[in-house]
């Protein structure tokens, strides 16, 4: 034990990294497909790992672990917040605003009602509302009050420990409501409804299995004899489906394949497009034909393609290919993905900035075509330092900024400011392709230690009096956190429903999303037998990372009483 508490004193990092790592393994952990999550499990870890001893972190250290995370929050919720202050979102805006800010009013009554301290009531905001920053915006909102060092020691434990004992059962909650309880309390069946909207946004047709008319892509060889006399425009209406010939090979010679150009016996053409589409087109053109030759001299090309272009936000896949006009020609979309899952297809489906679409077609037509979209998403991208940390330092110079309310200084704190500091880099970034560049897992792995570390940090820095707060308060917490859960969840299901007239199968995906628990979309997903729920998570969760990020500030400016 005396070897344990040399290595605490001495070096305390490295009991830091061993609950990230520990808390990661775990929470990736699933039991019948269900997981807690990493964040809780860190939290949890580096508590139980606290009573070992009495760890101490400078304060720098957490100041920029959390800047890290809540910066690329930020960053990457960016173009997807400001995009959605449109009127095609509002709808979906407000519903994430209402779940906010009842949760806000809920926690701050019983705050008021059982005289809960500031650290208490943030760690219940967070926890109840599964909403991991709040822990970093409060306890730096914490940190501007002046407190000695022993009051704010306490308030970041009962912080921890209002995050730990309700974040669990404010996850499961979330998980059950969205798929089980929130088509109830709208009276449908969640199944029978993702039905009709696959219907509606097939236009009124069976929605086609797997959605193989937009996915399956091939190019083919014609030898014709019935086109004989027709224009090249003649003949891609006549097939539709958006097919295009590529080349035309006259007598040996390749023949530019204009609208215009008119086609005559025994040109050989080369066709791209849907293969139910191009399968059919025998009887329009002529026989089909082997030609290696021709066909292998078409380059092809598949690329990713993150939307960061505002204009196409909220607007259907008909309405982009008719914006972004003949540069369209010849592109397809393979697939469309909104959080990392995929979306169901149709001409009516709506694109949000921050999906990716998975573009096929040849090379010289697809990156024009990429180019009115957005981003071509580079693997071998590397992320500019420069302006994550120039934004970072931007961001906390804005949190020190305050004011002062009734004797109160009010602050945005480090983390709001980094926070804010994040949104307009990721717009900024939307509008300059150039500059800027983070990569998805770049992101990711700066979002994951961040938080992880940060939460380490807090839970091993406070382990002793946060589990004293947990055996004091455990039982008041948890019956508060079901509260604090589940009545913003049902009040905006029912105000989506009935006051806003969101489809319940968007509203379901929006109340996943604005609570930012991405493994309720799934269970949505699984129960509505489809992927149509998926269409109402991305906006909803762009505002409720903002929303419930900056309750930490609120909820510490209303309940410190000095």
């Amino acid at each position: 034990m005396d070897t344990i508490r040399w290595i605490i004193s001495t070096a305390p990092e490295i009991f830091l990294l061993l609950a990230v790592a520990i808390g990661t393994i775990l929470g990736r952990m699933r039991i019948r497909g269900f997981s807690i999550g990493t964040t809780a499990c860190i939290l949890v870890v580096s508590v139980l790992i606290g009573q070992l001893g009495s760890f101490s972190f400078p304060a720098l250290l957490r100041v920029i672990l959390f800047s890290l995370f809540v910066f690329t929050i930020g960053y990457k919720s960016g173009p997807e917040f400001f995009a959605s202050l449109s009127i095609r979102t509002l709808a979906q805006v407000v519903m994430a605003l209402v779940l906010g800010c009842t949760g806000l009013l809920i926690v701050l009554i019983f705050a008021f009602s059982f005289g809960l301290d500031p650290g208490t009531a943030s760690g219940l905001a967070a926890g109840a509302l599964t909403q991991s920053s709040v822990i970093g915006t409060a306890s730096g909102a914490l940190t501007q009050l002046g407190l000695p060092k022993n009051v704010l020691e306490q308030q970041e434990a009962n912080i921890a420990a209002g995050y730990a004992v309700t974040y669990v059962l404010g996850y499961i909650l979330t998980l059950l409501f969205v798929p089980f309880v929130a088509p109830r309390l709208m009276g449908v069946n969640l199944k029978v409804e993702a039905k009709k909207l696959e219907a509606e946004l097939s236009g009124g047709e069976p929605p086609k299995s797997e959605n193989l008319h937009y996915r399956k892509f091939q190019a083919r060889a014609y030898r014709v004899s019935a086109a004989t006399g027709r224009t090249v425009k003649a003949i891609e209406d006549a097939i539709g489906s958006r097919t295009v010939i590529e080349r035309i090979v006259r007598q040996g010679a390749d023949i530019e394949p204009h609208l215009d150009t008119v086609l005559e016996a025994g040109d050989d053409i080369v066709m791209s497009g849907p293969t139910a589409a191009i399968v059919a087109a025998k009887p329009v053109i002529g026989s089909e034909i082997e030609a290696d030759e021709i066909l292998g001299a078409i380059p092809g090309n598949v690329i990713k393609v993150l939307v960061d272009n505002r204009k196409l936000h909220g607007r259907s896949i008909r309405e982009v290919a008719d914006r972004v006009g003949s540069d369209a020609r010849g592109v397809f979309l393979r697939t469309l993905t909104r959080m990392g899952r995929e979306v169901p297809l149709s001409p009516d489906t709506r694109v949000y900035v921050g999906d990716v679409m998975t573009l096929v077609g040849s090379t010289h037509n697809i990156e024009h075509a990429a180019a009115h979209v957005g981003q071509i998403v580079r693997s071998g991208d590397r992320s500019d330092i420069a302006f994550l940390t120039a934004g970072i330092a931007a961001g906390l110079l804005a949190g020190l900024v305050s004011f002062k309310v009734g004797g109160i200084a009010l602050t945005l704190g480090g983390g709001g400011g980094a926070l804010i500091a994040g949104l307009l880099c990721g717009w900024l970034r939307s509008r300059r392709p150039t500059m800027g560049a983070i990569p998805p897992a770049g992101q990711q792995t700066v979002s994951d230690l961040g938080l992880g570390g940060f939460i380490a940090a807090i839970g091993l820095g406070n382990g002793h009096a946060a589990w004293t707060a947990i055996q004091g308060h455990g039982a008041l917490l948890v019956g508060m956190g079901l509260v604090v859960t589940l009545v913003p969840l049902m009040v905006a299901t029912l105000f989506a429903y009935h006051v806003l007239r969101m489809n319940p199968v968007i509203t379901c995906g929006a109340l996943a999303g604005a609570m930012t628990v991405d493994a309720a979309v799934t269970g949505a997903c699984e129960v509505a037998e489809s992927q149509t729920p998926v269409l109402g998570v991305a906006v909803p969760y762009a505002v409720g990372n903002v929303v419930l990020t900056v309750l930490g500030p609120i909820i510490v400016a209303c309940t410190f009483t000095g």
